[in-house]
């Protein structure tokens, strides 16, 4: 039996203060694992740093995170991969549990749950911590689900998962959108609770707590309207068919009163929302034949993706 193949990824940028102990304490752990950094254009010399620990150095020019991903996920060939971000936040004791349920086949994607455990104790950024708490609870509504930690850097997948999935975000929105996929596509989730440390003194966040959390919503938004667009349409076509009777109801209990129809332009804008409400709720359903026709041919890709695993 051939020996399983593990690759850490460590996308990086300007992480010089702490990737080479990141490296080192992933090599501790993971002894015949591929340690992989790809730095995202950093200017502090994180990549020689990072080469020096014993990392392989690859590069990646487009700024952004799910940038990053998306180039190690397709260069890069393993049973198992572990993601871990470069700022020393996330502990090494957990790769090795995290590997295994990958490797034994328990999951397609382990995700390291923070918010389960030290967190909300360890983050001084208290809209991170509402934003956390908020992405979960929209993640977990709309997609019928229980994740307990949506956006972590802390992940784990196998061949199959990386393999078949099509990153789409360019930044930090790639957490949020590795997870949604997961949900919709049926793949199997493990979550294990890990601590969280913050940042050490003088490593300084690259994440925006308003601009990425505008795009993390916005990506939400987008990807429920792909995955689930006969509710996500019907939303808005009740919405429409809302307004439609809020104003004609009047004018046709008027009718009938009277006789009369004085209030001609409310009864045209009345109609047109009702038409714009037909035709949400009939694109819901047209778009809903589509999404299951391409999860029936994702399934078709995902045979074959083991097939060539084996």
């Amino acid at each position: 039996m051939s020996k399983k193949k593990i690759a850490v990824l460590i996308p990086c940028y300007n992480e010089a203060k702490t990737i080479e102990k990141v490296v080192k304490d992933y090599k501790s752990v993971l002894p015949d694992a591929d340690i992989y950094v790809y730095d995202n254009n950093s200017k502090d010399g994180t990549d020689k740093i990072a080469k020096k620990a014993g990392a392989i150095v690859k590069y990646e020019y487009k700024q952004g995170k799910g940038n990053v991903i998306r180039s190690m996920f397709k260069d890069i060939d393993a049973d198992c991969y572990i993601m871990i971000d470069g700022d020393d936040t996330y502990p090494k004791e957990n790769a090795k549990e995290m590997c295994d349920l990958i490797l034994e086949g328990k999951a397609d994607m382990v995700i390291g749950d923070r918010l389960s455990s030290t967190y909300f104790q360890e983050n001084k950024r208290p809209f991170h911590n509402f934003g956390n708490v908020l992405v979960r609870w929209l993640i977990n509504t709309l997609f019928k689900s229980n994740v307990r930690d949506i956006m972590t850097g802390y992940r784990a997948f196998s061949y199959e998962f990386v393999k078949t999935f099509p990153v789409l975000s360019k930044g930090f929105e790639i957490e949020t959108e590795m997870t949604i996929h997961a949900l919709d596509k049926n793949f199997l989730l493990k979550e294990v609770q890990v601590d969280y440390r913050d940042r050490p003194e003088g490593s300084v966040s690259k994440l925006n707590t308003y601009s990425d959390g505008f795009k993390v919503l916005k990506t939400i938004a987008r990807l429920f309207k792909e995955y689930k667009p006969t509710i996500f349409f019907g939303l808005i076509s009740l919405l429409f068919l809302i307004v439609s009777l809020a104003f004609g109801v009047p004018v046709f209990v008027e009718y009938f009163k009277t006789g009369l129809v004085p209030r001609f332009p409310t009864l045209i804008f009345s109609g047109f929302m009702l038409i714009i409400s037909m035709l949400s709720f009939i694109c819901g359903i047209i778009l809903e034949v589509v999404v299951k026709k391409h999860r029936q041919l994702f399934e078709l890709v995902l045979i074959r993706t083991k097939k060539e695993d084996k």
